[in-house]
C-alpha cells in the first residue's frame, strides 16, 4: 500500500520517535545529485528529504546527501551516498551496530523495503515495506504499541502511518490510535476490541484485539460503544487492506 503523505507529516510533526526540522528541506538539485549515484529513491524518502532534509528516529541520525548536516544531527552522520553497499542503501544505525537501510532489489509501488542488518549474523530482516512504514513502526514501538494492536494493523503500519481516503474513511496510525481509543473509552466499554479508524461521520471501525478472528472489521456508532461490537455493529470486511485499496 502506498504511503499516505498527509498522515506521514502528522506522524513526523506530532509523534515522539521522530525528530525533524520543518525548515530543513533539501533543494531538488541535491536530491537529484544523490540519485545520480544511488539510483531512484523511494517516494516517501524523497518526500522526507524535500520536507525535512534529515533528522533522527529513536535518537538515530537519518542520513542525508553528503554535506547536509542540520544542527539536530550529529556531525558523524554519514552522507547518504556513503551508505550504498551493493543492493543495500544504509541510512541509519544503532550504537550497538544494527543498521537500517533500503533493499534496492525489493520494490513495491516504487517503495523500497526497509531491512535491519544484525551485526553478529550479518543477516537482513525486513522491518517495513517503505520508509514511511519504517517511521510508523518506529513510532509504534516507541509508544509502547509493539508492532500494532493486531496483525492486520501491523501490516498496514509497515507501509503507511494510516490511510485517509477521499470518502472520509480514516485508518489511524500509531501517532493517533491510542488517543482515539481513550477519547471514546474503548478500553472501558469494549475491552476486547480496538478502534482502528472512523468514517468521518460519527461511526468507528473496530477489530478484535485477541482470539481467532482478528481480521473482521465492524462499523459502529461511536456514541454507542459496548462489548457486543460484532452483534450491534455492521460487518464491513475481513480483508481490511484489500478494502482500503478499492475505489
Amino acid at each position: 500500500m502506498r504511503p499516505d503523505l498527509v498522515l506521514l507529516r502528522e506522524l513526523v510533526d506530532s509523534g515522539s520517535a521522530v525528530d525533524a526540522r520543518p525548515d530543513g528541506g533539501l533543494a531538488e538539485a541535491a536530491i537529484v545529485a544523490a540519485e545520480a549515484t544511488v539510483g531512484p529513491l523511494s517516494p516517501s524518502f524523497r518526500w522526507w528529504l524535500a520536507e525535512y532534509g534529515t533528522g533522527s528516529v529513536d535518537g538515530m541520525p537519518i542520513a542525508a546527501p553528503a554535506g547536509v548536516v542540520p544542527e539536530n544531527v550529529e556531525e558523524t552522520a554519514a552522507g547518504l551516498v556513503d551508505g550504498l553497499d551493493g543492493t543495500r542503501l544504509w541510512f541509519c544505525a544503532e550504537p550497538c551496530g544494527h543498521r537500517y537501510g533500503f533493499a534496492l532489489d525489493v520494490v513495491v509501488d516504487g517503495e523500497h523495503q526497509v531491512v535491519e542488518r544484525d551485526p553478529f549474523s550479518g543477516e537482513d530482516e525486513p522491518v517495513a515495506e517503505s520508509f514511511a512504514g519504517f517511521l510508523a513502526v518506529s513510532e509504534a514501538r516507541a509508544a509502547g504499541l509493539r508492532d500494532g494492536p493486531n496483525p492486520t494493523v501491523a501490516a498496514l503500519w509497515r507501509s503507511t502511518p494510516g490511510v485517509l481516503r477521499a470518502d472520509g474513511v480514516l485508518l489511524y496510525g500509531p501517532q493517533t490510535i491510542r488517543e482515539r481509543n481513550e477519547t471514546y473509552e474503548v478500553p472501558r466499554y469494549a475491552p476486547h476490541w480496538v478502534l482502528v479508524g472512523d468514517d468521518s461521520g460519527g461511526s468507528g471501525f473496530f477489530m478484535r484485539r485477541h482470539g481467532r478472528d482478528r481480521v473482521s472489521v465492524y462499523r459502529l456508532d461511536l456514541g454507542a460503544v459496548d462489548e457486543d461490537v460484532a452483534l450491534d455493529g455492521e460487518f464491513v470486511t475481513d480483508d481490511l487492506l484489500g478494502w482500503l485499496d478499492r475505489p
